[in-house]
């Protein structure tokens, strides 16, 4: 199967667009299309799976329940290992955030905490 993870992406973006591109028992790969969002300010992603986000465009910053922060710039990747609590605390509000999203379960292999 045939795609482009540039078309169709949304011209106005009242919630973020989340389009799975692949599943299987073992992977997901998801597409997230962003512009200005973030997580809820009182929950935090505490994953079952490790997931390994792209920005392929845009910005984002990512925030850890420890207090840290990454900020993520087009072509920046980062691992969040399962179990890792953290939530998108900013994503850029003047242009789209494309993600390329992946997860994976932990048996996949071990991955030390960011």
């Amino acid at each position: 199967m045939l795609g482009n993870i540039f078309d169709k992406l949304p011209v106005e973006l009242a919630e973020e667009e989340f389009l799975e591109l692949v599943h299987s028992k073992m992977v997901r790969i998801e597409r997230i299309v962003s512009r200005g969002h973030s997580s809820p300010a009182s929950g935090w992603y505490d994953q079952e799976e490790h997931e390994w986000v792209m920005v392929l465009e845009g910005s984002a910053t990512i925030q850890f329940a420890d207090g840290r922060e990454q900020e993520l710039k087009r072509g920046d990747y980062l691992l969040l290992p399962a179990h890792v609590k953290h939530r998108v605390s900013r994503t850029d509000p003047a242009q789209l955030t494309l993600w390329l999203a992946v997860f994976y379960p932990p048996s996949c292999n071990d991955v030390p905490a960011p």
